[in-house]
C-alpha cells in the first residue's frame, strides 16, 4: 500500500535520505542544506522529525552525528523505536557528501510537484463546486499558484522552528551580502541607515502637502532600485500618465532641465546625455500602469504575475477606489473607505513579501499652523483611517523654501521619518532640484 501511495505522490525518499545522512556524516553542509530546504519539504514524517532536529542542533552549535541526533529527539520527544536503526543506516548507506546540494534540490521539486497537485486538487474542487462565483475562484487561484512561485504558505499556524529556518536563511543571504544594509537600497545613504533599506512586507508611507516633492522620490527610489537590484519594479500611478512619469525619469536621470526637455530645445550635449539614460531606463525592470480606476486588489493580481518582483509603487492613496466602492456600497465616508484600502495594502506586502511604498497627502493641519511649526506630524494623517496604524515606516517631505521666499536653506529637503518599526525615527535632508524634478543626497551632492 505504501509502494501505491508513493507512486501516486511525487516524492524521492531515497533523496531525502542521502541528504539527511550527508548532514549526519558532515556537519559543515548542515548551512548549505538549510538555505535550499525546510522541514515541509521531505515527504517522510520521520525525515521531517530528524531535519527539524538537525536545525534546532545546528542553531545552537550543537555537535551533529547519528547518536547526539537521536538523543535530542528523544528530549523533544519525536523519538520512535526504529529511530536509532534509522539513523545508523542512512548513516551508512552516505558514502559522499559531494552532491548532497544535488539531492536537496531534487527533495525540493518532488515538494514542489506536491503542492502544485495539492494546489490543483483545491482549485478543482472550488470550480465543481462554484459556490464562491468564477472571479473569487480565479482570485484564489492566482493567490496559491504566486504563493507556490514565492515558496512559502502563510494560511496555516506555524512551528516556530519552522519559522526559523527562514529567519535562519534571512540572516545567511545578509551575512552573504556586500551590503550592509538587509533591504534594498534607496539611493539614499543616510535614508538607508535609519530605515536599513526597504524590507521585504513593509508598507511604506510617504507624506507631504501638493507640491512638495513626494512623486519625485518615489520615482527617484524606484528607478534606483530597478536599475541597481536587477528586479522588477512596479509603479502605478493613479494622477500622472505613463508618458509624464517617464519624462520626469528621463530629466531626472539625464540631468537636463524638465521644460527644456518637453520643447526638444536640447543641445548635443543634453541630447547624448538623454540618449545614455533613456538606454539605462529602458535595460531596467521598470513597468507602469497609469489606470486611473485600478483597486487595490487589481493591482495585487497584476503583481502576483512578476515572478522577479522586487518593489510596489502607488501614487497615490485618496486616488484609490477600494473594494467597498466596487461593490456598489454606499453611505460610507472617505475615513472608512481609506482605512479599508489602508488594511489591503498592508495585507499586500505581506502576501507578495515585497515593500510597498505607497504616497499619501496631508491634511491641511499643518497649513493651519505658524509657518515655523509647518513640518508633518503623524497626527496630520489621523483623519485618514488607519494609514498611521498599518504602515510600517511613515516618512513626511517638508521644504522650508515652498512656505518661506526668504528661506536660508533654499534647495534643501528635510525628509522626517515619523515611524520607524525597523529603527529609530529622525531626520535626513536631501537636495531637491526642481529643474530636474529630482532628490539627491547632500554627500553626493557635496562631492560632485
Amino acid at each position: 500500500m505504501d509502494d501505491l501511495l508513493h507512486r501516486q505522490v511525487p516524492n524521492n525518499i531515497e533523496a531525502e535520505q542521502w541528504v539527511i545522512g550527508a548532514m549526519l556524516v558532515d556537519h559543515r553542509c548542515v548551512s548549505d542544506v538549510i538555505g535550499i530546504l525546510r522541514s515541509r519539504d521531505f515527504y517522510s514524517a520521520t525525515n521531517r522529525n530528524i531535519f527539524e532536529t538537525i536545525f534546532s542542533m545546528f542553531s545552537f552549535g550543537k555537535h551533529i552525528d547519528a547518536v547526539t541526533v537521536n538523543e535530542r529527539m528523544i528530549e523533544d520527544g519525536v523519538w520512535a523505536d526504529e529511530i536509532p536503526a534509522y539513523l545508523r543506516d542512512i548513516t551508512l548507506m552516505t558514502s559522499s557528501t559531494g552532491p548532497v546540494l544535488e539531492w536537496a534540490r531534487i527533495v525540493k521539486d518532488k515538494s514542489l510537484l506536491r503542492s502544485v497537485a495539492d494546489a490543483g486538487s483545491e482549485i478543482n474542487e472550488m470550480a465543481i463546486s462554484g459556490e464562491t462565483g468564477a472571479e473569487n475562484i480565479l482570485e484564489a487561484a492566482e493567490k496559491k499558484m504566486y504563493s507556490l512561485r514565492q515558496d512559502r504558505d502563510r494560511t496555516a499556524l506555524e512551528k516556530i522552528s519552522v519559522i526559523m529556518q527562514d529567519v535562519y536563511k534571512q540572516i545567511s543571504d545578509a551575512a552573504k551580502s556586500d551590503s550592509n544594509i538587509p533591504g534594498l537600497t534607496t539611493g539614499f545613504p543616510d535614508l538607508d541607515k535609519i530605515l536599513m533599506g526597504l524590507n521585504d512586507s513593509d508598507l511604506i508611507l510617504i507624506a507631504s502637502r501638493p507640491g512638495m516633492g513626494k512623486t519625485s522620490i518615489a520615482l527617484n527610489i524606484a528607478l534606483h532600485v530597478a536599475t541597481k537590484s536587477n528586479k522588477s519594479v512596479a509603479v502605478f500611478s493613479l494622477e500622472m500618465s505613463r508618458e509624464q512619469l517617464a519624462m520626469r525619469l528621463l530629466s531626472s536621470a539625464a540631468h537636463v532641465d524638465g521644460k527644456r526637455l518637453q520643447t526638444g530645445r536640447l543641445d548635443e550635449v543634453e541630447w547624448r546625455s538623454i540618449v545614455e539614460s533613456a538606454t539605462q531606463i529602458s535595460e531596467s525592470k521598470l513597468l507602469i500602469n497609469d489606470d486611473a480606476t485600478l483597486t487595490v486588489t487589481e493591482m495585487n493580481a497584476q503583481c502576483r504575475r512578476l515572478t522577479d518582483l522586487g518593489l510596489v509603487v502607488i501614487d497615490y492613496m485618496q486616488l484609490m477606489s477600494s473594494a467597498t466602492n466596487e461593490r456598489g456600497y454606499r453611505g460610507e465616508n472617505r475615513v472608512q473607505i481609506v482605512t479599508e484600502i489602508s488594511r489591503m495594502m498592508k495585507v499586500m506586502a505581506k502576501e507578495l513579501n515585497v515593500p510597498i511604498i505607497c504616497l499619501s497627502q496631508l491634511n491641511r493641519d499643518n497649513e493651519k499652523r505658524s509657518k515655523d511649526d509647518r513640518r508633518p506630524q503623524l497626527s496630520d494623517l489621523r483623519e485618514s483611517g488607519s494609514i498611521e496604524q498599518d504602515a510600517d515606516i511613515v516618512m513626511g517631505l517638508y521644504r522650508d523654501d515652498y512656505y518661506n521666499e526668504e528661506s536660508v536653506i533654499k534647495g534643501i529637503a528635510e525628509c522626517l521619518i515619523l515611524k520607524n518599526r525597523r529603527g529609530e525615527t529622525g531626520k535626513v535632508e536631501l537636495r531637491w532640484d526642481p529643474e530636474f524634478t529630482s532628490f539627491t543626497s547632500l554627500k553626493k551632492e557635496y562631492e560632485e
